[in-house]
């Protein structure tokens, strides 16, 4: 059941967990799933709730909540991100952490789910402030982490910089050099070559991936995109490379559209250049509404900024007939039927953005054995992992006569309900 607060409005966190149990709850049924599996899968394997005390600048004692859950470890250590958020709670990270097992499963990684996090609004404190809070969250969870039973990663208001606290935690207690704990690191410190491109890239490669099953060229293929960060940017960039029509984009600053295409290299320079790395001024395109962006009569739309973009209120005006989700959750439920009732093919976030767990694991393994790939072969290896997802989730619609949503999540928990299974239940 949903929390809902005096405001009236659903807790995010409690919503995001009930959407994520209600997927499974739908594989589980496709799939004829064991009650005790399905009983089992609904659960977390372990949820650590911390107290992460950290001395401020100016002398006084802040008490923050942490958290790091693990849903799933049956198929590999769990891996997930740790955000810093005043919205972290143990019903979001437990939901993320189910998440990502599924993000995992359907990629074929061998890890299971994880996330961690701390409620707190990093805008207001200075770096040395951050510092010291990731060192003391990192003690705090340094018994459930580790390479070989989870490894975190940066996610909502956390970076390469994060991971380079945390390696130097965990190096300092333990006495041995560890830049496998974490992935998402700096290049300097073990992370991988194209792994701040990697969700934008692995988007782009299941969008050829569908269009070449269609049977569509890329060449001429009409495309917008919504959100022009790392996923939105390189996402466009990788599609305009393989010969797609950039028509649309944005970012805060605004919209913009160019029917004749816009030139995306040009457009990522411009956002590099400007003070406030936003689109704001770009040359050659016109201002349109985020509403018209959405609206556009283009092949394939890109929701890459933020969740719930796309709902029953504008899923009426959405022209597109593939929707590719390169952010977390864009389309909610109710817009999500009513497309698919109209033919609108929609890729889950769960696969169409899961190119950065996919090069997080490089990450790892290249960590784990102190040699780094040159980044050809990150890329390479990175289209292998996101175009053979794409088939695996193509063939389970094919069999079971279902969306690709539906088909990602049955894919997913069918590949760790049956690790559970070979392994056995311990004792």
């Amino acid at each position: 059941m949903t929390a809902v607060g005096t405001s009236g409005r659903t807790d995010p966190g409690q919503e995001l967990l009930a959407g994520a149990i209600q997927q499974l709850d739908g594989a589980a049924k496709a799939l004829g799933l064991d009650p005790g599996m399905h009983r089992f899968l609904r659960t977390n394997e372990r949820a650590l709730l911390v107290s992460v005390p950290v001395v401020m600048d100016d002398g006084s004692l802040e008490v923050f909540a942490g958290y790091r859950v693990q849903h799933s470890t049956g198929r590999g250590p769990g891996k997930g991100g740790i955000r810093f958020h005043p919205s972290v709670s143990l019903e979001e990270v437990s939901g993320l952490a189910m998440l990502m097992t599924w993000k995992c499963a359907v990629t074929d990684l061998p890890l299971g789910g994880a996330k961690g996090g701390v409620a707190v609004d990093p805008r207001k404190y200075s770096k040395r402030e951050l510092e010291r809070l990731t060192k003391r969250y990192t003690v705090a969870i340094l018994p459930i982490i580790g390479p070989e039973q989870d490894i975190p990663a940066p996610d909502v208001n956390t970076d390469a910089q994060t991971m380079a606290w945390i390696v130097d935690t965990v190096t300092m207690m333990t006495g041995r050099h560890s830049p496998e704990v974490v992935t998402g690191k700096p290049v300097d410190l073990g992370g991988s070559r194209g792994r701040h491109e990697a969700t934008g890239r692995g988007v782009g490669f299941v969008t050829l991936e569908l269009l070449r099953r269609m049977g569509r060229p890329a060449e001429g293929t009409r495309v917008a995109v919504q959100g022009f960060g790392n996923v939105g940017s390189f996402a466009a960039l990788a599609l305009a490379e393989a010969g797609c029509t950039i028509v649309g984009i944005s970012d805060v600053s605004g919209c913009y559209a160019d029917p004749k295409g816009i030139d995306i290299v040009k457009a990522i320079a411009h956002a590099r250049r400007d003070p406030h790395r936003t689109l704001d001024g770009l040359a050659g395109a016109t201002r349109i509404s985020n509403a018209e962006l959405l609206g556009l009569d283009v092949d394939v739309l890109i929701p890459a900024a933020l969740e719930a973009q796309i709902t029953q209120d504008n899923a009426s005006s959405i022209r597109a007939k593939i929707i590719v989700e390169g952010a977390n959750g864009p389309v909610t439920a109710d817009a999500d039927r009513m497309l698919t009732g109209r033919g609108v093919v929609i890729v889950p976030d769960i696969l169409a953005n899961a190119g950065g767990v996919v090069v997080s694991y490089f990450e790892w393994v290249q960590s784990r054995a102190q040699f780094y790939w040159e980044l050809d072969e990150v890329e390479r290896r990175l289209e292998i992992y996101m175009r053979r997802a794409m088939e695996s989730v193509l063939a389970k619609a094919k069999a079971y006569d279902s969306s690709y949503r539906e088909a990602a999540f049955i894919l997913a928990v069918e590949r760790v309900a049956r690790a559970i299974e070979q392994r056995g239940i311990f004792p």
